[in-house]
């Protein structure tokens, strides 16, 4: 069974909770409290020497970070993870586009704005960029979603996970999503998916000790 290293409110993190609730995958999940500094123990850095969330623990004493890895590994083989070559490409293509152009901006400002206690005044120099960065990639985002119903092969896939943990907390973090109906519609309908939990969910072994 993998162990999973996650924080709570952590969009990276959701997204590995995600996949794996989709695809009915079993684990143990271990909560990492990275603002009190969890992910900076001697003991977590022998397992991840970049100290941070999300952790996969894939076999004794084999650990997989970053999320939209993580992603490909848990999802090999299922519907979540395409095939074909040039779908797999696209799929590479828009978790590439998140992790440089929504995460950086939109992650940046959930966790400061929503997680830090008094993050907005730390980050003050930073807001006008995060929001016209991240604006600029809902408008990418908005305009793919005009013409498609998910991201990749018409169907949801883990660059739709990897796009939405971030997205669908947008509201929490200053983002106006009013001018991106389309982006609003394609959440809708991920949180429709069959398995799809909240960023909020615990396994039921997690809520129950």
């Amino acid at each position: 069974m993998y162990t999973l290293y996650s924080m709570q409110r952590s969009g990276n993190s959701y997204k590995v909770r995600l996949a794996l609730a989709k695809l009915a995958t079993p684990y143990r999940l271990v909560e990492i409290d990275i603002l009190q500094g969890e992910s900076r123990t001697p003991e977590f850095l022998a397992m991840n020497p970049n100290g941070r969330v999300p952790l996969l623990e894939v076999a004794p004493d084999r650990y997989l970070a970053e999320s939209n890895a993580i992603l490909w590994y848990v999802a090999r083989g299922t519907e979540l993870a395409p095939e074909d070559p040039i779908e797999r490409a696209e799929a590479l293509q828009w978790m590439f586009f998140e992790q440089n152009s929504l995460e950086p901006n939109m992650g940046a400002a959930y966790f400061w704005l929503s997680l830090v206690r008094g993050g907005r005044d730390l980050q003050a120099h930073s807001l006008d960029d995060w929001m016209e960065n991240g604006n600029r990639a809902l408008r990418v985002m908005e305009r793919h979603l005009e013409k498609s119903r998910f991201f990749v092969a018409d169907r949801f896939t883990i660059a739709d996970i990897a796009l939405y943990g971030y997205t669908h907390v947008a509201h929490l973090c200053d983002f106006d999503l009013t001018p991106f109906p389309a982006v609003k519609a394609w959440l809708d309908r991920v949180a429709e998916e069959p398995g799809y939990v909240p960023m909020d969910w615990q396994p039921a072994a997690m809520a129950a000790e």
